[in-house]
């Protein structure tokens, strides 16, 4: 009966720590997502204030 509750507790904390790594995954590519974004931006910004003219 011990065994079983272990094997439980195990494959929650696996559970648990493979969520936190896909977690930290989406974050990083969110913010990949993001730097990229802003250097689109501010080159669109630049090319828009040098072509203004």
């Amino acid at each position: 009966m011990g065994e079983a509750n272990e094997d439980k507790a195990r494959n929650r904390e696996i559970a648990e720590n493979e969520a936190q790594r896909q977690t930290v995954s989406a974050i990083r590519v969110s913010t990949w997502a993001i730097a990229v974004a802003v250097v689109i931006g501010l080159a669109a910004v630049g090319w828009v204030l040098l072509h203004n003219n």
